[in-house]
């Protein structure tokens, strides 16, 4: 073990309240890494700043704009997990800013097959750029990243967690926020409304950043929707206890608690982390699933989300049905991460004041 390594493990076991310390500059954010990093003013300030983006960005003259705030800056899309959504979505976000990207799609592509290690790597990233948005299938990859530019690189840049192994994936939550928030705005928002979350809940970074982030909202309820073997961990389940978040266990199926959601997010099952190859196709899942049949069940008002990529959890004949807002919530991802981009290298202002 190199003293790297040592030196990352004291790091991690400290409380996470004490890492994310790590991640802000000046007091401010600078690194993305996880959801607890996030509160309700930031989540706020994102929710404006990216109305405020698609607003200006409807005439050439505020495009133009928004491309002048960080011409000066370039990124690196360091994606060596499998990413179409993400990856699309962060670079478009990067260019609408005014950003030039780079991108590594393949660890089989750069020095890593020769034997470089993740750190060395990063280190030489950030002599290049000014941004590193990465996705990886390593648990704590981008953590790992973040403390390494904070405390061990004489060159420190923010780091943008695209998603980490089956931990998390923070900003995939912070537009799963900002597409609850704008579905329900008619509605009194957010606040007192109950989510149900349905899928691979124990593997699914996605749901259990959003998990996360529902603290930051009044009188939230959450349902956990799933066959025994992909319920959602313990931690989480911790979490949402230790701040009096309630929430309920549903192994049976969907049926069960449907009616009872305004927001149902679905999930996919994520058989590439199988221990054993295709041990997840053993579990059935067909109890959790919807089509028209289970549309009739959900609220008039209700909504239909999913991180995508969709296998057979939503029948494509929902689609069509008003309620179905994964389209939407998909798009709302270029606008979010260009707000979020701009909002840690402090320019979110000048947007806001356009």
């Amino acid at each position: 073990m190199s003293i790297l390594d040592e030196k990352f493990e004291e790091f991690q076991a400290g409380s996470i309240e004490e890492r994310i310390k790590c991640f802000k500059q000046d007091g401010r954010l600078f690194d993305m890494i996880v959801s607890q990093q996030l509160d309700r003013k930031i989540l706020n300030d994102i929710y404006d700043i990216t109305n405020q983006l698609r607003t200006i960005s409807k005439s050439k003259s505020g495009s133009i704009f928004i491309q002048s705030l960080l011409c000066h800056k370039r990124a690196m899309l360091y994606f060596t997990q499998p990413s179409s959504r993400t990856f699309l979505s962060f670079e478009s976000a990067c260019h609408m800013l005014g950003m030039r990207t780079s991108e590594i799609r393949d660890s089989r592509v750069s020095s890593e097959i020769k034997g470089e290690s993740f750190d060395d790597s990063l280190r030489t990233y950030s002599s290049y750029t000014d941004l590193i948005i990465m996705r990886n299938d390593m648990e704590n990859s981008a953590e790992r990243a973040a403390w390494l530019l904070n405390t061990w690189s004489n060159r420190c840049i923010p780091v943008v967690n695209g998603g980490s192994g089956s931990d998390q994936h923070p900003t995939q939550a912070i537009l799963d926020i900002y597409t609850l928030q704008k579905s329900f705005a008619s509605q009194g928002g957010l606040d007192g409304k109950t989510v149900l979350m349905c899928g691979d809940l124990r593997r699914g970074r996605t749901v259990r950043s959003l998990s996360y982030l529902i603290k930051n909202f009044e009188d939230i309820r959450l349902i956990y929707t799933a066959p025994q073997s992909f319920q959602m961990k313990g931690d989480v389940c911790e979490f949402l206890e230790k701040n009096n978040i309630p929430f309920i266990v549903e192994t049976e199926s969907i049926d069960n608690v449907i009616s009872e959601a305004d927001a149902i997010y679905m999930t996919r099952i994520q058989d590439e982390y199988d221990l054993v190859k295709g041990e997840s196709g053993k579990v059935d899942i067909s109890r959790f699933t919807i089509g028209l049949p289970e549309m009739k069940k959900v609220k008039p008002n209700g909504i239909i989300m999913h991180p995508f990529p969709r296998r057979n959890e939503i029948d494509v004949a929902v689609d069509s049905d008003p309620r179905a807002m994964y389209w939407r919530q998909e798009r709302n991802g270029m606008w979010t991460r260009a707000a979020l981009i701009a909002y840690i290298f402090n320019v979110h202002n000048e947007i806001l004041n356009f």
